[in-house]
């Protein structure tokens, strides 16, 4: 793309793009996100690419690489545009049929559309999938209709607009105040006003303040950072222009785990254009106005996410909380007024700016406005991101637009909010998802993990494997959270193992209340909450645990035994054959029968099985 010279140009630049671009053009979006790029996303491209030309189409057909389109369970998927016939799990070898049946026919390659679980009904359009027709996707939305890697695609469809608005016709008060009323609440798991952070840091004494975008995203089952700054990573970076105008900074970070190698590559490629384009770097659209953003990367330790740990890990000091008697909006990076706020927040404000604050108000509830994006991941039929209105149902989000629990098992809990967050049972799936009423059933919105269990998960174990995520994550700085958690997991450890007690149930209440109470950071102060949720819904597993040395769910290997259940058994061998150790005898067509003493109570034959001839005792 060109230099922009002034606002006015950035409207003729558009033009001028859009000019060159067919609009009877067929595009075939092919997502090449992480999640598809593993499935083969890049292949399906290339192909495209390659039947393209052969058959002479590419002044009339364009081949589009784009983000996540969220529907991950089912990639690598492909949209043929404007008709938005939706592909999935499309190869290779599939590249040649689409090409000729919908590319240059309007025909339809039955086999490689969704088929409705529920229906059994064949779904043509990608916004009728029910995955799809459920949400709200105002963010992710735009993945699927540019490359992220062009920052022509976006100001296409309308980018940078937003910024030239805020230069053009509002003062950096009108912004802040903007932001203010929206309602926006900070995407990363405080839920902060984002809006009253801006208005702190602007009455913060000291003439020099930072901007930092938290891209280090490092909760288990969590990718929905990654996929925006993946796939649209102008958006974010729009979004940090407009507030560093508002704010009145010049220098601005952008902190990003390692693990992100697709994530940091577009948006470096973003920062290189835009500052090309003259919509970054010194004077941004010819207007005096000067800003500029640096990469930082971080080495993966979790508790970098947290502000102060992630400041300190900036300036080059070791990644450690500080204590936040004062805070970062008036003393952060270098001791210098700093807003943080996470790639989602920031991809929120260019919408906020060009829509207006009544418009982004009127979505959500009354204490949690606009959409949230959550991954959802687990024992639910269609899992991937999914953006929705706050005030959205659990019920909701898990049964229309997930499908439902797979294979005919029944749902039990859903963890909301990453390891820090709660477990939340099936009396409470009606509960509307925004912050205030998670937190009041004991979890967090957090920055958006959604993990769904079902009847084969065991919450005591469930617990025990978040409790050691944080404990080997935690800095060790302060001693409630470093020995806190370590004694929480001896003693989750000790129950899972048939070594529970009676009063471990107090200790761990009472090891929960000292890290709530005296933790110096967040990490420590919310590690309870799988621990105290769990209790709070599914107490009576951890008594089947301590009185009855017993895991009703059969995950705990010390408290469980395998036996066949003769009636059911039809001899087939197949629970014999699959057994690592063997540990099942019998001939043929005959009763089988299990070696205890050989059993490694792995569960293969339990899983194997398709008479219900193996019992969990």
């Amino acid at each position: 793309m060109r230099h922009v010279k002034d606002i006015a140009d950035l409207e003729r630049a558009r033009r001028e793009i859009m000019k060159g671009r067919d609009p009877d053009a067929r595009v075939v979006a092919i997502c090449c996100g992480t999640g598809c790029i593993a499935c083969g996303g890049l292949t399906v491209a290339d192909a495209f690419r390659s039947e393209v030309d052969s058959r002479a189409l590419a002044s009339k057909v364009r081949v589009l690489t784009t983000g996540c389109h969220g529907f991950c369970e089912r990639g690598p998927l492909v949209v043929v545009q404007p008709a938005g016939i939706l592909y999935q799990q499309v190869k290779p070898d599939d590249v040649a049929e689409i090409v000729e049946t919908s590319v240059e026919g309007d025909d339809l390659v039955e086999r490689l559309l969704y088929v409705d679980s529920a229906s059994g009904e064949k779904i043509v359009r990608e916004e009728d999938v029910p995955f799809y027709k459920h949400q709200t996707r105002l963010i992710l939305g735009r993945n699927g209709a540019l490359d992220p890697t062009s920052v022509e695609d976006y100001v296409a469809i309308g980018g940078y607009g937003s910024l030239a608005k805020a230069l053009d016709a509002m003062t950096p008060d009108e912004i802040v105040a903007t932001v203010k009323a929206s309602g926006l609440r900070g995407r990363g798991g405080g839920g902060f006003s984002t809006g009253r952070k801006w208005e702190s840091c602007l009455k913060a004494p000291g003439d020099v303040r930072y901007l930092i975008c938290n891209a280090d995203e490092g909760d288990p089952g969590a990718y929905m950072d990654r996929s925006i700054l993946e796939g649209n990573p102008h958006s974010v970076l729009e979004g940090m222009v407009i507030g560093a105008f508002a704010l009145g900074v010049t220098d601005g970070y952008i902190y990003v785990r390692e693990e992100y190698p697709l994530a940091v590559a577009n948006f470096t490629r973003a920062l290189d254009d835009a500052r090309a384009a003259g919509l970054l770097g010194v004077n941004i659209l010819g207007t005096g106005f000067s800003f500029d953003v640096a990469v930082a990367r971080g080495g993966g330790a979790f508790v970098c996410g947290e502000s102060t740990a992630l400041m300190a890990s900036i300036e080059g000091l070791p990644g450690e909380p500080r204590p936040k008697h004062i805070h970062t909006v008036e003393r952060g990076l270098r001791q210098r007024p700093t807003v943080l706020n996470n790639v989602e927040t920031w991809a929120n404000v260019p919408l906020i700016v060009d829509k207006g604050a009544e418009w982004f108000a009127a979505i959500g509830t009354e204490g949690s406005k606009g959409t949230k994006i959550f991954s959802l991941v687990g024992k639910v039929n269609n899992t991937g991101l999914v953006e929705v209105p706050m005030g959205i149902t659990l019920r909701e989000i898990i049964d229309d637009i997930g499908g439902g629990i797979r294979g005919g098992h029944s749902f039990k809990a859903v963890q909301t909010g990453g390891p820090s967050g709660g477990c939340i049972s099936e009396d409470l799936l009606d509960l509307p998802v925004d912050f205030d009423r998670l937190a009041e059933a004991g979890s967090m919105m957090g920055s958006g993990g959604m993990i769904v269990m079902d009847d084969r998960n065991c919450m005591v174990d469930i617990a025990k494997y978040f409790v050691g995520f944080l404990k080997d994550e935690s800095c060790g700085k302060c001693t409630p959270c470093r020995e806190g958690l370590r004694q929480m997991h001896a003693i989750l450890t000790d129950i899972t193992e048939g070594r529970g007690e009676e009063r471990h149930l107090d200790e761990l209440e009472y090891i929960s209340w000292g890290l709530e109470q005296t933790a110096l950071c967040q990490l420590g102060s919310t590690a309870q909450n799988p621990v105290l949720t769990t209790l709070r819904y599914f107490r009576d597993e951890y008594r089947a645990h301590i009185e009855e040395k017993r895991c009703p769910a059969g995950v705990c290997k010390a408290l469980v035994t395998y036996s066949v259940v003769a009636d059911a058994c039809t001899g087939c061998t197949v629970c014999a054959k699959k057994c690592p150790s063997d540990a099942i005898e019998g001939e043929p067509k005959k009763v089988h029968g299990i070696v205890q003493d050989k059993c490694i109570k792995c569960g293969i034959c339990y899983e194997v099985c398709k008479f219900d001839a193996i019992a969990i005792d």
